[in-house]
């Protein structure tokens, strides 16, 4: 089975069950990251000898058809356990959320006023609703590899479609990246040739964090290739902050203190989570470490 690009592999286990499982080791607080998890696709493998062919070998000749095995999916007969456990978990959530705070969702089928935005990794292990403990009808959230915002000149994507109509239409109050340890679209972002030409999708997105790549490999090129992903991780949340600013409507409402831009950090391996925000300075931004200036930098653990 061939790597995948993104190189990220769970470190903990999931809570629906699963066929496979992949172990990781911690080393202090470095952590070594298997190459590859490998899932299966809710059916197993079995060979049997097909007998026809097998005949014709021994016909035609010796070596002209070597023995084959065919692989047939045999299916589980019983129910699908991922979707019972799925099924199970909805209608608990019909009964115990949605009919005993019935008027709230009601509310919520006419209109939708969040404060925030979130944009946040797709990794699997970071939900944000699940971590931060967002309920319905308080955050507009938008997922990518690697919570990338592209800048303005990039032209249309999902995120900045997502940005446009969160700050123009629903007019939130604040815009919240949020990264997590051990990322696999940051680590293919640090492994890759920036002047590589590649029909890869992932690659072809992860160059949207070069410049958080180039700083971090001059400011941190004595470290080891792991904690300069770790830099990075970091590195790209105020990347795309300073990309929120080059959307005019973006920059606009943030100039007259009607939006703020925050970055957060979810390290899932010591349950630890930064916030901190970005300290708007119009046309004459305080120079800090690569070239932004922060404040009001929480540690949450």
């Amino acid at each position: 089975m061939a790597q995948s690009i993104l190189g990220s592999s769970p470190v903990c286990k999931p809570e629906f069950p699963r066929s496979s499982a992949s172990t990781s080791s911690v080393s202090g607080s470095k952590l070594n990251v298997s190459d590859i998890d490998r899932t299966q696709l809710g059916f197993l493998n079995s060979s049997k000898t097909n007998l026809p062919l097998r005949l014709k070998a021994l016909s035609e000749g010796v070596g002209l058809v070597q023995e084959t095995k065919e692989t047939t999916p045999k299916f589980i007969s019983k129910p699908d356990d991922t979707f019972s456990e799925m099924r199970n978990r909805f209608l608990s959530f019909k009964k115990h959320k949605y009919l005993e705070n019935l008027e709230c969702y009601k509310e919520l089928a006419e209109a939708q006023a969040p404060k925030f935005l979130v944009i946040s990794c797709a990794d699997s292990r970071v939900c944000p609703s699940y971590i931060l403990g967002f309920q319905p009808g308080e955050a507009f959230i938008v997922r990518n590899i690697a919570n990338f915002v592209p800048p303005f000149e990039n032209g249309p994507c999902e995120t900045n479609a997502a940005l446009e109509f969160s700050v123009n239409d629903l007019q939130v109050e604040n815009i919240l990246v949020t990264g997590h340890s051990c990322c696999g679209g940051i680590r293919a972002l640090m492994s890759m040739d920036d002047e590589e030409k590649s029909s890869s999708f992932i690659k072809n997105w992860v160059k949207v964090g070069k410049a958080a790549k180039s700083t971090t490999k001059t400011i941190a090129s004595n470290l080891t290739f792991d904690q300069q992903c770790k830099h990075c991780e970091k590195e790209s949340i105020n990347n795309s902050l300073l990309n929120l600013l080059t959307y005019p409507w973006i920059e606009k409402r943030v100039s007259k203190g009607l939006l703020s831009l925050h970055g957060g950090y979810y390290d899932f391996v010591e349950c630890t989570y930064e916030k901190w925000t970005l300290d708007y300075q119009k046309k004459s931004q305080k120079q800090e470490i690569g070239g932004y200036a922060i404040k009001n930098r929480e540690f949450w653990s």
